[in-house]
């Protein structure tokens, strides 16, 4: 899979898809509130960088072949990171009509961080 590579993301960016989701939670958008509950100040919303793992993979398999998707948030990212979306075939088979692939896939910053890892499957037409 290629590689998809988001970032530096600005505050504006994460404000923004608070916007769009509807999630205000005044850790992605208030820093004096962030750096009350012990962080740094406010965080990137883990839903906005599942959303960059799901379009690395898009880009690389057509939505129509997407059977399962799967992550599990690893860590925390702040304003300013750069996100790295990586993933790798992990097996094939075929069932049926269709050529099946699994995959692993991460996000991390640019430091080695990672903030998600995950999977996904995809059925894939028989070539012939």
């Amino acid at each position: 899979m290629p590689e998809l590579v988001k970032g530096p993301l600005q505050k504006l960016q994460h404000v923004m898809y608070a916007g769009a989701s509807g999630d205000f939670n005044p850790l992605h958008t208030d820093d004096d509130f962030a750096k009350a509950v012990g962080l740094d100040g406010v965080i990137v919303h883990g839903m906005l960088i599942m959303g960059f793992v799901g379009q690395a993979i898009t880009q690389w398999i057509p939505r129509k072949y997407f059977k399962k998707f799967g992550v599990r948030f690893a860590g925390m990212t702040k304003p300013g990171n750069t996100i790295t979306v990586k993933g790798n075939v992990v097996d094939k088979l075929v069932e049926g009509s269709e050529n099946i692939i699994r995959c692993e896939v991460l996000a991390q910053d640019e430091n080695g961080d990672i903030k998600i890892t995950g999977h996904f499957e995809a059925a894939l037409p028989l070539k012939g």
